[in-house]
């Protein structure tokens, strides 16, 4: 929020007159980005205008269901022939020349109501955030060389009906940078807008809120990004387009000192408004750094737990020899032991097998433990030679 109490006056020559406005008190009200974006929300919906299709809509022909025994679908179905569309499924949301699933109807409930204290604690929640450079750089608006921000001019300006004076104002201002980026981001619409009278979008410039207008309308109405408005008839929309808040703001001398009557402050209830006072902060002080290091809230603390206990992971002994070792030290000697034994039973096999088949046992161990092919102790006689030696036998 801004806190300056006092506010310089600027010149149509972008000069300060010496003199300075009171800093009105809607500028300390709360910042509330979420209640602005909500009421804005609600606001747009209140200007849209019912829409819906024709009732008619895809059940423009005499159609009816074949029924069942003919292997289709029981889908009504468009009577006659001689025609690709007689045969063809209608009524339905599937069908080709059907009508929409759940057709639009006008009496959809299109308004909103707002509260009227939430429709005034989101203007003044966007009001004080115009007065917040950071906020306004944050929407995108070039105010480096800005004089001051909240900007206030001299009524002189509301007597303004040339452009070409306008101009001079905005450019002895350094406003003119944020008019020429307003231009240059003017670009044809996305989508079917076009073909509807808004062929051209652009981003928002600065909005000038007047008390009284004595030609200031004429005068800023056609250059690009301006938007101009009555202190008395500040409206959301122009203050926080989208339901972002920190648009530039340029007011009159007359306009700002209007303020304090329109929403009040805390102290003194508003004149035009019945029994309204300011929203109150949540937090008297905003600064969290200094709240949390106050001698109030550091006694009230515990002190820091130094001893940090982490989580240990549970391993399973079954699948893991070291956790296993730690439960029982002997299991590692009982794990040799077993391979052992289980090594040795394999070589006792081995050498069952290999005298059934008459294979002598090579010692894998020797020469290094580099196994030999077993080769046979004799040779096993051919099938020749067996019935050659059968033969033998019998003619003996």
């Amino acid at each position: 929020m801004a806190c300056r109490p006092l506010v310089s006056v600027y010149s149509e020559k972008g000069e300060t007159t010496g003199t300075a406005v009171k800093m009105p008190a809607v500028f300390q009200a709360p910042i509330r980005p979420d209640i602005v974006g909500s009421v804005h929300m609600d606001m747009l919906k209140n200007g849209r205008q019912p829409y819906a299709v024709s009732t008619k809509a895809g059940h423009q022909t005499s159609a009816e269901s074949w029924g069942t025994g003919r292997a289709v679908a029981r889908i009504p179905r468009v009577s006659g022939g001689g025609t690709n569309r007689s045969g063809q499924g209608a009524f339905g949301n599937m069908c080709r020349h059907g009508r929409m699933f759940a057709p639009t109807k006008t009496w959809r409930r299109w308004h909103r109501r707002i509260n009227v204290n939430q429709r005034r604690y989101a203007i003044c929640s966007a009001i004080a955030a115009t007065g917040i450079p950071a906020l306004v750089m944050a929407k995108g608006h070039c105010i480096e060389e800005v004089p001051e921000i909240p900007l206030v001019l001299t009524d002189k300006v509301q007597t303004l009906t040339k452009t070409k004076e306008a101009v001079g104002v905005l450019r002895k201002l350094k406003l003119w940078r944020e008019i020429e980026k307003v231009k240059s981001t003017r670009r044809f619409r996305a989508g079917k807008g076009k073909m509807r009278n808004r062929r051209r979008i652009q981003r928002r410039g600065p909005v000038i809120i007047y008390s009284q207008d004595n030609g200031i309308c004429r005068a800023f109405r056609n250059i690009p990004g301006v938007t101009l408005i009555s202190v008395d008839r500040l409206n959301l929309l122009k203050i926080a387009p989208g339901g972002h808040v920190g648009r530039l703001c340029v007011w009159t001398e007359s306009a700002f000192k209007k303020l304090d009557s329109i929403y009040g402050t805390w102290k003194k209830a508003s004149e035009q408004k019945t029994d309204y006072n300011l929203p109150m902060p949540k937090m008297t002080n905003c600064d969290l750094s200094r709240l949390l290091c106050s001698d109030e809230i550091q006694k009230a603390l515990r002190p820091p737990k130094k001893g940090v206990s982490r989580r240990v992971l549970k391993r399973n002994p079954l699948k893991s020899i070291a956790v296993l070792s730690k439960l029982n030290p002997y299991a590692v000697v009982e794990k040799k032991l077993a391979k052992l034994v289980e090594k040795q039973q394999k070589r006792k096999r081995l050498e069952l097998l290999d005298a059934k088949r008459g294979l002598a046992t090579v010692d894998t161990t020797a020469c290094g433990g580099k196994s030999r092919p077993r080769e046979p102790v004799t040779k096993a006689p051919s099938t020749k030679e067996r019935r050659e030696k059968k033969g033998k036998k019998e003619n003996a």
